[in-house]
């Protein structure tokens, strides 16, 4: 009984952790297109407020018409069947098209703002003289009644393109759309609006739809189109009916909150805010944040900069960098990247890609992570292209070689305006690399290709063994400073400057002057593993030149370079082995240390301190020894090398416990110790018996 209540309570536990690690990983997830969140949650970059307000008690029988009294559908009404795919595709969008409802806002809004673009482009190419009025989408929303209208001044249809493009999914995307039906396996979620289906989005809210139409192109009547998203549709003629198309949805019982004025004005914020047209929702006016991205860059004040900005981040902070670009060729790009002023909590080192995806000034996603390299996901911005399709899936995000194009451009120019500040504002980029260099170092440990890794490396900085403390410089400039005869980068890795400074592995380096770039994070060391090598040259550890340098010359005998003799040294030699025998692999002189006394060197030192760092415990002491294989370099010039080679004779248990702890040291100034704890023991030992003699 004891073990099932245990075990439920470890159940219960891990269900827990599941649930807090699902809200981190999601919680600035992707776009609401792909994924159902509360109507109160903060889901993405652009600002949403909860809709909260009460809604009243609607009867569940079908409201009244939303016509206005200036449109009424007069003679016999013409019924017709929809199209058999269509009636299979009213079925789908009904019950799982969209994962999130709110999306028929913007597929309706896409439809008018093309409306307007078609009557704009009309007008100025077969009559430019005609005074077509105001080009405007208008919004209402009546709660009592639970209706939302949509009306725009566009080009409208004739009774044709109602049948045409109301009666049927958009005629030559019907088998394509049904096969892609197919192939997504049951999963629909990820097909926004694809083939023209916008429009049917909205039966996922409505159980009635009405459409009042005028075409511009010709002085005929009005037409009334109607239906339930059962499997018909009635046609009739209508009078009072203005140029464009107006449609009004009878809301279910369960989507009221889209007869909520609030609620519909931060979808249009979400979505469609910067469609090329004035949107108003009760006549205010919604889309009142300018599309900066598509302005001349002169133009544009700090003051609206800092507003955009705020709009699109959730931010409160103002930007540290701004990054305008825009290109037509290969692709039609027009980019606005912010380079944040504050330094990310450390919650958010992982976060989601902050950039925005707009085709025409419609979002396809809030947060397109496929835009820019994960590196970059510190950067917040919005990315247009008329070259993608409006409705991308998530999968072709993911897939296309359009997108990959992007991202290459994108990024390319991205290094390159960095690489300009640093030039021009070095002070500044010196802030901005404090707050935002790890990510900059994982686009090198997590890039596909070399090239890439070389590109993003020009922006790191690095103190050196030449440099003032917090004076940095880059591999180009430290390449620049090489001597003739140098073909290796040289790094060494320490947890502060003054460690690096007086490092055994750093004195040889110095006595050739060499200038050593020193790493002081953990990760630097696999970010430079991982770049290898930089313009050429090849990056080495401190450490590796130390152990494959061939210049260890044997050991002179003249007493006043050496005070130990040949004979005396080899004794030392294999004495040192016996007693390390379980630990040392091998025990060696050398002539490349002054300061200290002895150094241990290893074949891969980084991957060995990372082995030591995340699975020392899977390994007994003496397996981790075998597996690291290290080597005892001893400094005989130092006094206390000379010492021991005399207390191995006079005393040898003194001259043993001086041995193992010379090599404790060593281990740990290496950082292949990662309990300080382990020196303690040893040293206890060597100190009560050193100071028996007293």
């Amino acid at each position: 009984m004891a073990s099932l209540i245990s075990r439920r309570i470890i159940l219960n536990y891990a269900r827990q952790q599941m649930k807090i690690s699902y809200y981190f990983k999601f919680r600035n997830a992707d776009s609401l297109l792909f994924r159902k969140k509360p109507n109160n949650v903060l889901s993405t970059g652009f600002q949403r407020f909860s809709s909260t307000q009460t809604q009243e008690n609607v009867p569940e029988e079908q409201s009244k018409s939303t016509a206005s009294k200036a449109e009424e559908a007069i003679g016999e009404a013409e019924k017709r069947e929809f199209q058999a795919e269509t009636r299979m595709l009213l079925d789908i969008v009904a019950k799982s098209l969209y994962s999130d409802k709110e999306v028929f806002v913007r597929e309706l809004v896409s439809n008018a703002s093309d409306a307007l673009e078609k009557l704009r482009y009309i007008s100025l190419t077969e009559n430019p003289n005609q005074n077509i009025g105001a080009l405007e989408i208008r919004l209402s929303t009546d709660k009592h009644n639970r209706l939302l209208t949509i009306q725009d001044t566009g080009i409208g249809m004739t009774k044709e393109e109602l049948i045409s493009n109301l009666g049927t999914i958009a005629r030559s995307g019907s088998k394509a759309f049904l096969e892609e039906l197919k192939n997504k396996s049951g999963d629909t979620s990820s097909i926004i609006g694809q083939f023209g289906v916008g429009f049917y989005s909205c039966f996922m809210v409505a159980n009635k739809v009405e459409v009042f139409t005028k075409s511009a192109k010709t002085d005929g009547k009005g037409y009334y189109w109607t239906s339930d998203g059962s499997g018909s549709y009635e046609i009739r003629d209508a009078e009072g009916v203005e140029r464009g198309t107006k449609i009004v949805l009878h809301l279910k019982a369960d989507c009221r909150e889209f007869a909520d004025e609030s609620r519909v004005q931060n979808v249009i914020q979400k979505y469609s805010n910067f469609v090329n047209c004035p949107v108003y929702i009760n006549e205010n006016k919604a889309n009142t944040i300018q599309p900066l991205w598509l302005m001349d860059p002169k133009s544009i004040s700090n003051e609206q900069h800092n507003e955009f900005y705020r709009f699109i981040s959730n931010s409160v902070d103002k930007p540290r960098f701004v990054m305008h670009y825009s290109t037509d060729a290969p692709l039609t790009i027009r980019a606005l990247f912010y380079f944040p002023s504050t330094k990310p909590p450390v919650y958010e080192i992982n976060q989601e890609c902050g950039v925005a995806l707009y085709t025409k000034r419609v979002l396809i996603k809030s947060k397109a992570e496929e835009i820019l390299p994960k590196w970059c996901r510190f950067i917040k911005g919005v990315v247009d292209s008329e070259d993608i399709s409006l409705n991308l899936s998530r999968e072709l995000l993911q897939n296309s070689p359009m997108i990959a194009k992007i991202r290459n451009i994108l990024t390319t120019r991205i290094i390159k305006f960095l690489l300009e500040k640093s030039n021009k504002e070095p002070e500044e980029y010196a802030k901005f690399y404090a707050d935002h260099h790890i990510f900059l170092k994982s686009g090198i440990v997590f890039a596909d290709m070399h090239e890439t890794r070389e590109e993003v490396a020009k922006l790191l900085r690095y103190e050196t063994s030449v440099t003032n403390p917090g004076e940095m410089i880059s591999l180009t400039d430290y390449i620049k400073r090489m001597q003739n005869d140098q073909k290796e980068i040289f790094y060494v890795n320490a947890p502060s400057r003054s460690l690096a400074e007086t490092s055994p592995y750093l004195e040889d380096l110095k006595k050739k002057n060499v200038e050593v770039l020193f790493c002081y994070e953990t990760y630097d060391e696999q970010v430079l593993l991982q770049l290898r090598s930089f313009k050429n040259k090849t990056i080495t550890s401190a450490e590796k030149q130390l152990r494959e340098d061939k210049d260890d010359n044997i050991i002179s005998n003249d007493k006043e370079e050496n005070p130990l003799r040949q004979t005396e040294i080899d004794n030392l030699l294999k004495w040192a082995q016996d007693q390390l025998q379980n630990k040392a692999a091998k025990v060696k002189i050398t002539n490349k240390l002054d300061s200290h006394p002895c150094v241990v060197t290893v074949e891969e030192m980084a991957a060995a301190r990372h082995i030591i760092k995340t699975q020392a415990h899977q390994f007994s002491e003496d397996m981790m020894y075998t597996l690291l294989q290290p080597r005892l370099e001893l400094n005989p010039k130092h006094p206390i090398v000379k010492k021991l080679s005399s207390l191995v004779s006079s005393n040898p248990e003194l001259a043993s416990l001086l041995i193992k702890q010379l090599f404790t040291n060593a281990m740990s100034n290496a950082g292949l110790i990662d309990d300080p704890r382990l020196l303690l023991t040893d040293m206890n030992k060597l100190l009560s018996l050193a100071l028996e003699k007293h």
